[in-house]
This record gives structure tokens, sequence and C-alpha cells, in this order.
């Protein structure tokens, strides 16, 4: 029971840190898949595959290594060198996606509730800071409350649209586009985002004994990403092209639900860009408190204040000038984790492996041959 309850506190952290403001807003799904039109179906489902199986291999590689935070993980791959060098640019990357966040948030709070764009970034900002104090589980705590009522919501989005003039046009809706660019778009998608669930997925599997827990968590992680995925893509289709001009996609799909459902969704759309902003700011300061000769107490509320002043430069313009660019870059990562060999599972009764500046040692039983003349 224990494991099945480890499986799904990991598939729902996996989910809710793929899940950000990008995602649950619709403005990723609309930019890497809908546009794409008749295309979208099925580099969505390529999409979940790259999910599933790398998701997996990740933390099952952090697990074996014994890897700390994402720079161990960055030397294991690329060297010790050219790692450092990696997780310094993955870094600068995370604050510019906890910066997209945080606008994300502001856009929410000034959009769709008549509040000062001010009030929704200061708000995530306090609240996070409350709950990094609880480390690892306060992650996995807010996820396993999110994660669910995200998918029940995609499953009420789906079956309202079918009543939808326009419902089918998923399968057929035309595109500009040329079948390179499409084919093109769930790679650097897909590249992206796990190149950033690093930051919380390898710290998650150093803290799980259970490499099943870790293995299943993965495949159904994945799933509900793709699951996810094709929910706004079928509910935004009807829509198309008009959808295009809100900063919000998702929360004006939610308005033909009447006016709770559209609460609850706003609400749960915050939920998943406060929870990755959470996830995020807790990857990076593991890393800085690595890097950073200064208190760690001073670390989260420094990140804070960094991302703060970016998101200054609005929600949809962060986006579409960051997201392409990151996944381009996250592409050659993704290319090393593929070639990455898994390392051999630790044997019964051997002592977990550590992870000391970057070096892994793990321990072995001495073997004692008795030979008789």
């Amino acid at each position: 029971m224990k494991s099945h309850v480890r499986t799904l506190q990991i598939a729902f952290t996996y989910i809710g840190t793929i899940v950000g403001a990008g995602f649950a807003t619709g403005q990723e799904i609309l930019r890497f898949f809908t546009r794409y039109g008749h295309w979208a179906v099925l580099t969505i489902l390529l999409s979940t595959a790259l999910f599933i199986w790398l998701g997996t291999k990740m933390m099952i590689i952090g697990q074996r290594i014994g890897a700390d935070s994402y720079e161990d993980f960055n030397r294991h791959l690329f060297g010790e060198r050219v790692g450092k060098s990696i997780s310094l640019f993955t870094m600068i990357i995370l604050i510019g996606v906890n910066s997209i966040m945080l606008a994300g948030a502001g856009a929410i709070f000034q959009e769709h509730l008549g509040m000062p764009y001010q009030a929704g970034l200061l708000l995530t900002i306090l609240g996070s800071y409350l709950l990094l104090k609880r480390g690892i589980s306060g992650i996995l705590q807010i996820n396993s409350l999110v994660v669910p009522l995200m998918l029940t919501l995609s499953l009420i989005i789906i079956f309202n649209t079918l009543n939808v003039p326009g419902a089918d046009r998923f399968l057929f809706l035309p595109t500009d586009h040329s079948p390179f660019s499409a084919w093109m778009s769930p790679l650097l998608y897909t590249a992206f985002n796990l190149g950033m669930a690093q930051a919380v997925l390898v710290p998650l599997a150093r803290h799980t004994n259970d490499e099943r827990a870790l293995r299943r968590g993965g495949i159904l992680g994945g799933v509900g990403i793709g699951f996810m995925l094709l929910a706004a893509h079928f509910a935004m289709s009807s829509q198309m092209p008009g959808i295009l001009q809100f900063e919000i996609p998702m929360g004006s799909i939610a308005v033909r639900l009447g006016p709770v459902v559209q609460g609850i969704y706003l609400m749960l759309i915050f939920m998943e860009i406060f929870s990755t902003f959470v996830a995020d700011i807790y990857g990076v300061g593991t890393q800085l408190e690595q890097r950073l000769p200064i208190a760690p107490a001073l670390v989260t509320p420094i990140l804070m204040l960094i991302c703060y002043v970016f998101s200054q430069f609005g929600f949809s313009s962060l986006l579409s000038i960051f997201y392409p660019i990151f996944g381009a870059v996250s592409l050659v990562w993704v290319v090393m984790l593929l070639r990455a060999p898994m390392s051999p599972p630790p044997q019964k009764g051997d002592p977990p492996a550590t992870n000391v500046k970057g070096i892994t040692i793990v321990a072995v039983k001495p073997v004692i041959r008795i030979t008789r003349k």
C-alpha cells in the first residue's frame, strides 16, 4: 500500500511539474500543438511517449547514481566541466521560467478576477516561501491535491466540448505550417519540459528508495500529461482561430461551463502555476546552495526577487520569446539522456549510493572467497 501511495505521489508531482503556467493556461498547447491543425493529435502522442520513456529513465538514473541535485545529474551525463556549464545554463532557464510562472499568476488576477497584476505576483511569492519551508514533502502534498482535480476537470471539459459545434475539428483543422515544423514542435516541447523537470524529479528520485514506484510513477505521470494535452487541444480546436487572442485561452473555454466551474478552473490554473513555481524554486535553490557561499535561508528570497523583476515584462511576451529558445537548447540535453547508459541497479543489502561534490560513491560489500586445498 505504501508503494502504491508513493507511485501516485511521484506521478502527480511529475504531472504538476510539467503542467505549469503555459500548459494550464493553454498557451503552450496552442503554440506547440493546436496551431499545427490535423498534425496535433499525432504529435501529442509522440510527446506522450517521450514523457513516459525519458522521464522514467531520468528518475531511475538519478536514484541509482545518488544525485542530490540536477547539477549532479548533468555531471553524470556530460562530465565534470561540461556538466557544470549545462547546469548553470539550466539555472538561468529555470529563473526565466519561474518569471513566466509569476507573470501567469498576475495575468489570471488581472484578466479574470479584476484584481491588480501585482497582487497575483506577491501572493504567489508569499505562499511559495511558506510552502518551501517544508521541503520536498510540501511539493508532494500540493501536487497530490491539485493534479487529481485538474485531471477531473479535463474530463468535464471533454464531455462539455462534445456538444459544441465543430467538436470534430481537432482531427481536420487546417494549418499553414509545414510538416517539418509540426513534427519538430513536440520534440522541442518535450525537451524543454524535461530539461526543466529535472530540477524536481532528480531530488525526488534521490528521496525514493523504491525503484518500482519510480518506474510506475514515471509511466503513470507521462500518460496523465498526454491525456491533459489531448483534452486541452480537443477543447481549443473547436474555438480556433478566435481563441488565439486570449492570454488565458483555457480560461475562455471555462466560461462556457458556468460561473462556478469557471471559478474553480481559474483557481486550479493558479494552483498549477503556484505548484510549478514552488518546485522550480526548490530545484534551483538546491543547486545554488551547492555553489554559493551564502546562508541557505537567503537563497530562496533572492531567487524570488529576481523572478519578480523579470515577471514585469508580461506573460505571453515572455512565453513566446523564451520557450522556443529554451526548447532548442534542451534538445542537446535530451540527446545526452537518450545516449546515457542505465547504471546497474543496486543489489539487495547494498547501501544506497551517495554523492559528494559531484562524485558518486557506491558502497560495495566485500567478497570473501574460501578455497579448499
